[in-house]
């Protein structure tokens, strides 16, 4: 209660003292009426969606688009329209911890272009560029995840690089080529039961022994404790919930092997399944729910992962949407929709969780990876 417009002092001694008084009594009886309220943050909307596209080898074209969900815009290139410059030499990943997004800039072989930029997930304003380079060439970093503040980042040059999310410096370095048991190529990465799975792929310019096996890091000690097997060419991972890894391995140019979904359950690091598939591409997995992109060059479909069997069932789109070339998928965990990137038309398309379009917006050349920027409201716990 505000009591300014309602009181006014005489300075007669009687009338001051019985003013006071009063003064007290209407404090008390304020005190008494107030009712204090608890209100917490929750997450009430998606506001916008950000995509990265990771554009054309040896053409430093990436970009990152935003669309406004909103306003029903979108600015093709928007990370160049905020920061003045453009994101560089192929940009491989983009992930979002806190409050900050991670771009993940391969850079190219034999150049000094390598980085991470750290931006601010609600402008997406640059706040740091980490760079990942020699004097004359780049360590061509590949994709990020993240663990009790801490970033860590796979490389070409067999490294795993770990970032403080709070100073947003490299803080250790695992090198993994070790002789006989020589990494290199390292792609897709993943966390689960307080260990790092790194993908160990097939690289022309980076000869490995590890080729057919995903290197299990200990996140308390920053150090390797084992390979697994899994089968030529793996490069995509992603962790469920409950603790297990799927890992798609990739047909090659060498011995040219069936792609396969394998599923390891990160208790024992034992491999539990393998099915063998046509063309795998991509793999998303966010609570219950996943995805993955099966014959992309091909007849493309993106199919549900059954995470307690382990098979492939349903299409996602069950409209007459076409998606020409299926190259990313995010799910967004707020409302269980699904962004497609499409490299065929280099556009995003959103399905809801009826597989039916939401809507699409453009792209840069080959869009891969979506960051959801969110709307929240403060509601009382009351």
């Amino acid at each position: 209660m505000n009591t300014k417009n309602y009181l006014k002092f005489n300075l007669n001694p009687l009338n001051t003292l019985f003013t006071l008084g009063a003064f007290t009594l209407l404090l008390g009886a304020c005190k008494k009426d107030r009712t204090e309220r608890v209100y917490e943050r929750q997450l009430v909307g998606t506001k916008g969606i950000y995509v990265l596209s990771e554009g054309d080898w040896n053409q430093a074209n990436p970009t990152i688009s935003y669309y406004d969900v909103e306003k029903k815009t979108t600015v093709k290139d928007y990370y160049k329209q905020v920061n003045g410059t453009g994101l560089g030499e192929t940009a491989n990943d983009l992930q979002v911890y806190g409050s900050k997004m991670y771009c993940v800039v391969t850079g190219t072989q034999g150049k000094p272009l390598s980085f991470i930029d750290v931006m601010d997930v609600n402008t997406g304003k640059s706040i740091k560029r980490i760079a990942f380079n020699t004097a004359n060439d780049g360590f061509l970093p590949r994709y990020i995840t993240f663990y009790k503040n801490k970033a860590y980042v796979s490389r070409y040059d067999g490294a795993i690089s770990r970032i403080d999310t709070a100073s947003l410096n490299v803080d250790a370095e695992l090198q993994l080529k070790n002789g006989a048991n020589n990494a290199g190529a390292l792609e897709g990465l993943a966390v689960a039961n307080g260990k790092l799975y790194v993908t160990n792929a097939v690289h022309p310019s980076y000869p490995t022994s590890l080729k057919s096996k995903v290197t299990v890091i200990d996140l308390t000690t920053f150090t390797k404790s084992k390979d697994i097997e899994v089968g030529n060419n793996p490069v995509r991972i992603a962790a469920t919930n409950t603790g297990d890894l799927y890992v798609i391995t990739w047909n090659d140019w060498v011995t040219f092997n069936d792609p396969t979904l394998v599923k390891i359950n990160s208790t024992t690091d034992a491999v539990t399944q393998t099915e063998t598939k046509t063309d795998l591409g991509a793999i998303n997995i966010v609570g219950t729910q996943a995805w993955v992109t099966k014959d992309v060059y091909a007849s493309p479909s993106i199919k549900a992962l059954n995470l307690a069997t382990g098979k492939l069932g349903s299409d996602l789109i069950t409209d007459a949407t076409t998606i020409a070339t299926p190259y990313g998928i995010t799910i967004n965990p707020f409302d269980d929709s699904v962004v497609v990137g499409d490299s065929g038309s280099s556009k995003a398309f959103v399905f809801g969780k009826d597989g039916k379009i939401k809507y699409s917006f453009e792209t840069g050349s080959n869009p891969q990876a979506a960051v959801f920027n969110y709307r929240y409201a403060f509601v009382s716990k009351d």
